[in-house]
């Protein structure tokens, strides 16, 4: 039987190793799922509810072990790792509760004398969850939760290097009585997974992850005809105004690109700055980057930590290595970073200038720690370098004038617009994509229409 380690970037160590799922495994775990539809969704949506909240109420109390071993797998510094239940996590599962009742209620329409009309949601039945392990438990719960809400039973399958995240939310759901089928976990292969979305029982799929393995999603699923949401690339740009608060900008921008290592789907990963200010913010963006410290994730000083791979690292090196051999200038590069090293997932940030778009670090999705910052003329300019891409899942804009940032994010191709903000998630906002970012819709009062059918009631009465 095929076994799957999580190789800890910490150190190269083998954190844990589990065997993958057979035939046998996966047509209990189908058979379990579909046999425990009716009675859930035939259980009320307050009572869902409040089996979300003690599931959530569980984990809470793991926050510090949770923290660690989530370090240990995927290398944020553990200075960070709680926040993932502590703000994110527990935040978007709430919202959704909290809405779940309106938003799912039965859709009334004019009523007709003799007739009794309406629309129900209906849950579509059992949901496949493909989870990536860059924000291993936030991404999770933007379909987990919503889906369940529903009505749905839910089989989630998480990226390798984060499966014991699959295992600890399977202990929560447990600990909150969710019956056995409604929520399960499968550790399982790419055929493996291809092979449950051509089943019928499966009937509706959620990835987040790269573009081939979002294409891979849709191909197993051509002909099913079931509902496949994807989170896909993203090459997020950001533009600073003339009129933009520069300290700000330039403290909120570093975070943007770095965070995690850059390894977030909404990180800023390419700048634009009005050439009146662009000399100030590239100054004031290189002291900020220098004061990082790279290092050891469990050391409570690490403020930015390993890759979540050597293959990871050397992508994003070689994505520098072309920039530089192309033109491109390094003001902050692995130089400045005592930790880093060639041939190890410990890569410093690296800040590039006399960047263009014919660079593969400012048309490909990067994933790390590496910024390229252009120097734009103004806001026509700036729109069509943002544009100039395959993805489109946010775009930040910094400016002290809203209705400018209006009327510019009205002509970026983009799912999410932000103003003064950038690499957050708000729950009550849908999140979604355009482009090669994927079709997806997360969160917010839509957030639960992936996971439904619709069907209409037309009585007459005799």
């Amino acid at each position: 039987m095929a076994v799957q380690q999580i190789v800890s970037p910490i150190d190269g160590s083998v954190l844990a190793e589990r065997t993958l799922v057979d035939a046998s495994r996966v047509e209990a775990v189908l058979a379990n799922a579909h046999a425990a539809r009716r009675e859930w969704a035939a259980t009320p949506i307050a009572r869902r509810a409040e089996m979300i909240e003690a599931m959530v109420r569980h984990l809470e109390t793991e926050v510090g072990e949770i923290a660690v071993e989530l370090t240990r797998q995927m290398g944020r510094p553990v200075a960070y790792t709680p926040n993932e239940i502590k703000r994110g996590f527990q935040e978007r599962a709430r919202h959704m509760s909290s809405i779940a009742a309106t938003q799912l209620a039965q859709i009334e329409v004019p009523r007709t004398a003799g007739f009794t009309k309406f629309i129900r949601r209906e849950p579509v039945g059992t949901v496949l969850v493909v989870a990536p392990w860059n924000y291993p438990y936030l991404t999770a719960v933007n379909s987990i939760v919503p889906a369940l809400l529903a009505g749905n039973t839910v089989v989630l399958k998480h990226a390798a290097q984060t499966m014991l995240v699959a295992e600890r939310l399977q202990r929560a759901f447990d600990a909150a009585n969710f019956a056995p089928g409604v929520f399960q976990h499968v550790h399982a292969g790419h055929d493996t997974i291809a092979a449950m979305i051509a089943d019928r029982r499966i009937d509706g799929v959620v990835f987040t992850g790269s573009v081939p393995g979002g294409a891979a999603i849709e191909r197993a699923a051509a002909g099913r005809f079931i509902g496949v949401g994807t989170e896909l690339g993203g090459k997020d740009p950001s533009y600073v105004r003339a009129d933009a608060d520069l300290v700000y900008a330039i403290g909120e921008n570093v975070d943007g690109a770095f965070f995690n290592s850059g390894q977030s789907c909404c990180a800023i990963e390419r700048i634009y700055v009005h050439r009146a200010v662009y000399r100030d913010f590239v100054d004031g963006f290189v002291a900020a980057t220098r004061k990082y410290v790279l290092g050891n994730p469990l050391d409570a000083a690490t403020t930015i930590g390993p890759m979540v791979n050597i293959a990871a690292a050397e992508s994003v090196r070689s994505q520098i290595s072309a920039a530089l051999a192309a033109g491109a200038s390094a003001l902050v590069g692995e130089a400045d970073f005592a930790a880093s090293q060639i041939g190890t997932p410990y890569l410093g940030p690296t800040v590039l200038v006399d960047v263009t778009h014919a660079m593969t670090v400012m048309s490909e999705e990067s994933f790390g720690p590496v910024i390229g910052i252009m120097p734009v003329d103004g806001d026509d300019e700036a729109i069509a370098r943002m544009n100039d891409s395959r993805y489109g899942l946010t775009a930040s804009i910094w400016t002290r004038d809203a209705d400018a940032a209006v009327r510019i994010g009205e002509r970026i191709e983009t799912g999410t617009v932000y103003m003064n903000r950038c690499d957050y998630v708000d729950p009550v906002l849908v999140w979604t994509g355009v482009k090669e970012t994927g079709h997806g819709i997360a969160l917010s009062s839509l957030g639960f229409d992936p996971y439904l059918r619709i069907k209409s009631y037309h009585l007459k009465h005799l």
